[in-house]
């Protein structure tokens, strides 16, 4: 490499706009920098070949942000262990013997029994300390890395997209240098301390958050997203108050909510690229993620995309921001003084010679093309399910890997299973989830067919022989008419289903009807407090078979579209409704509503709780008179059986037959909603102090099982009493006996 075509051993800092004018005036022709160097640190001619290309990617640069963001990576991730992957509550999850149904994406792929999932769990959570210390570095990513996605593979209920990018960022930190700067590496190895990373470190999580939130927004050109369908509900969560002092609620989902998340997502990624508009992209970008943060249980995710935030910046800041502290402190802070060492992995402005350099020549062009291969491959895989149409549903593909955040959202109305023993012809009926630990098999094909495989190798145990296996589910994604989802006809046992090509048994989502959506907000919005709607589309030649329940005691069927017959199963009657007939359905009873038009019908269920109606009656009475009684404008003395009323309600109380129940439950009722008052008026200590108590008894937990079953594997099982002091003592229960428990589990786990 010649010196004039060689990149620069360090990308050159823009200064600041006002004092680069200033000097650019005084440079000649061949040192001013141009305005694509300005704009993206290259320049043209850095892309014009392929060699020059393989030295732009592999060009030295500084590790500081690197390292920055490798030691917060490791450290939410340790963090994320203990809590969305689910360490603390591991036992309640794989408990050995348990007859659970699960959704792995190979069906090969079994989980380990218990004390060993606590093993690989150990072994991920060493792995991400170490690489947030940068110690033993590669050796600690293939540890996190190959027990992440084990975990991730063994359980498609918990996918989605952050879980995923967790282990893509996992992945890729295991090819960089991550561990160059700020780390126990550098300590003890000095080459390796405060070495030049190559710039496709940065090229690839650069490009890989651009992609997380730019597809995102492609994703939420949606119509529903558009419309404002979505996620209509979260206007009415407190953190949109403050637009509310200017903006009505429909408004706030429309033009904040939905707008504003699709032109955030659009542009963060470009925002955050540029110099000049960095800084209204950090704002912007850290208010979004800090309000996710509250509005969704997502774990570690918003806290990991801050994280990333500042691998935009230039490379070199941590030098430049932590060069502020006071000087006592530099000795634990990184480095900010010493310039980056020169590295093996980088390509420096001197021609190569002999077979070291050419070896060292084939590693960068290998890694020029592996760089460019990923990107291309993570710009493709949110659009791939063209190919992988076995997981296609109404949604395309497993939630996951698409970055089609809140984009959808769904409500399940009805889940009925039925099975059929296929000697003896009995039918009956399970309850919807049973055997299992989720409810995301409702949604996708895949693990519907894997849950009636499930089902078909459990219930033999309960004396039905060859089980045949129907399923029923009425879904409503994004507020549409609730419907079927998949064929109630087809038994899913026997029914075929293949990754690659689409499932014949799932039903249509019917999007000609989406209009109606806004005729559902007319009709929801003339109705009183106490009376609710649920609208129904059904397919030619299908039935709901559904059951009102004693306590709906005013419940109607009214026609939208279509054609139906209702029958009341007991009475044997048939009634013929068109569109914008009604009839009356008794309570207490089943009926089935047929749809014989040639296209879809579409109809509505009307009703009222009589029974929470009455007793909100009652409720408010008892209000009034406890009111008056407290002011003194009640002089009638109350009877025995509503004395509670002035007295309170303690725990003695709770089984005293004297007490009226709906008195007790009126005081219970009082109770949660002042300590829901109490809750919400609490100050910002008081928060922190109940958070930090949650996340602290959490990941206790957690560590104390994971500390039992190290010492089961390294020394067997203890006496089963020993076990279950150990396990009460994790999950802080009342000791049993006067032992002190902690004392006694430390000296238990000294025996390995």
């Amino acid at each position: 490499l010649s010196a004039e075509r060689a990149p620069y051993v360090e990308a050159s800092r823009v200064k600041k706009k006002n004092s680069k004018e200033d000097k650019q005036e005084t440079l000649s022709p061949s040192e001013q920098t141009s305005a694509m160097k300005r704009l993206f640190g290259f320049e043209k001619e850095d892309i014009s070949s392929w060699h020059r290309l393989v030295c732009l990617l592999n060009r030295p640069t500084d590790p500081a942000s690197l390292g920055i963001f490798r030691f917060l990576f490791g450290m939410l991730m340790a963090l994320d262990i203990t809590q969305e992957r689910g360490l603390s509550h591991l036992d309640y999850k794989y408990l050995d013997g348990a007859p659970v149904c699960r959704f792995p994406l190979f069906n090969f792929l079994k989980p380990l029994p218990m004390d060993w999932m606590f093993f690989v769990y150990f072994v991920m959570f060493l792995g991400a300390v170490g690489i947030m210390l940068g110690c033993f570095y590669r050796l600690a990513c293939l540890m996190f890395i190959s027990t992440y996605w084990y975990v991730f593979f063994l359980d498609k209920t918990t996918w989605n997209n952050h879980s995923y990018l967790y282990g893509l960022i996992g992945f890729q930190l295991t090819l960089m240098d991550a561990n160059r700067y700020w780390s126990v590496d550098g300590l003890r190895k000095p080459r390796k301390r405060n070495a030049h990373v190559p710039l496709w470190n940065y090229t690839m999580l650069r490009t890989q958050i651009f992609i997380v939130y730019f597809i995102a927004g492609v994703k939420k050109l949606d119509a529903d997203w558009v419309e404002g369908y979505s996620m209509k509900y979260l206007a009415h969560h407190w953190l949109f108050d403050p637009f509310k002092l200017i903006l009505p609620v429909e408004l706030i989902s429309l033009m904040v909510v939905h707008g504003g998340g699709l032109i955030l997502d659009l542009t963060a990624g470009y925002l955050l690229f540029f110099d000049a508009t960095r800084p209204v992209a950090f704002f912007f970008v850290s208010y979004f993620h800090c309000m996710n943060s509250q509005l969704f249980s997502i774990g570690m995710f918003s806290y990991t995309m801050l994280a990333t935030s500042p691998l935009f910046c230039y490379p070199d800041w941590p030098r430049r921001f932590f060069g502020r502290f006071p000087e006592f402190l530099q000795p634990i802070l990184p480095f900010v003084s010493p310039a980056p060492i020169p590295s093996s992995s980088c390509v420096y402005p001197k021609p190569p010679s002999g077979s070291g350099e050419q070896q060292q020549e084939a590693h960068h062009k290998f890694r020029a093309i592996f760089t460019i291969l990923y990107i291309m491959e993570q710009f493709f895989l949110p659009y791939s399910h063209f190919i992988t149409q076995g997981y296609n549903n109404w949604t395309n593909g497993l939630y996951g890997y698409s970055w089609d955040m809140m984009v959808h959202s769904r409500s399940h109305q009805h889940v009925k299973i039925t099975y059929r023993d296929g000697v003896t012809g009995e039918m009956g009926y399970l309850n919807p989830g049973v055997f299992t630990q989720s409810r995301r098999w409702k949604d996708h094909g895949d693990m519907l067919k894997q849950y009636a495989t499930c089902l078909s190798e459990n219930l033999p145990h309960f004396n039905i022989s060859d089980p045949e296996i129907y399923f029923d589910i009425w879904v409503s994604i994004n507020d549409r008419f609730q419907q079927r989802i998949f064929d109630p006809r087809v038994d899913l046992v026997k029914a075929d289903w293949s990754p690659f090509r689409p499932n014949s048994w799932l039903m249509p989502l019917l999007v000609d009807l989406s209009p109606w959506r806004t005729k559902f907000e007319e009709i929801e919005g003339s109705l009183d407090n106490q009376t609710e709607v649920v609208f129904i589309a059904d397919f030619p030649g299908l039935y709901l078979e559904n059951f009102v329940s004693e306590d709906l005691g005013n419940t109607s069927v009214q026609v939208l579209e279509g054609l139906v017959n209702v029958e009341i199963v007991d009475e044997k009657k048939n009634y013929s409704l068109q569109p914008g007939e009604k009839m009356q359905i008794p309570a207490g009873a089943y009926h089935k509503v047929y749809t014989v038009s040639e296209g879809p019908s579409c109809y509505m269920y009307i009703y009222v709780n009589t029974t929470e109606a009455e007793l909100q009656r009652n409720f408010t009475k008892l209000s009034e008179l406890q009111e008056k009684v407290r002011n003194g404008t009640e002089t009638e003395p109350l009877p025995p059986e509503l004395q509670p009323l002035i007295t309170g309600l303690d725990d003695q109380d709770s089984d005293n037959s004297v007490i009226d129940p709906v008195v007790r439950l009126f005081l219970k009722r009082q109770k949660r909603m002042q300590e829901v008052k109490k809750r919400r008026e609490a100050s910002m200590s008081e928060r922190f102090q109940r958070f930090a108590s949650k996340k602290y008894y959490s990941i206790r937990r957690g560590f104390l099982m994971t500390a039992i079953a190290l010492r089961n594997l390294a020394v067997g099982l203890p006496p089963i009493e020993q076990l279950t002091r150990e396990v009460a003592f994790a999950n802080m229960k009342e000791p049993e006996t006067e032992t002190n428990q902690e004392d006694y589990l430390l000296h238990s786990l000294m025996l390995f």
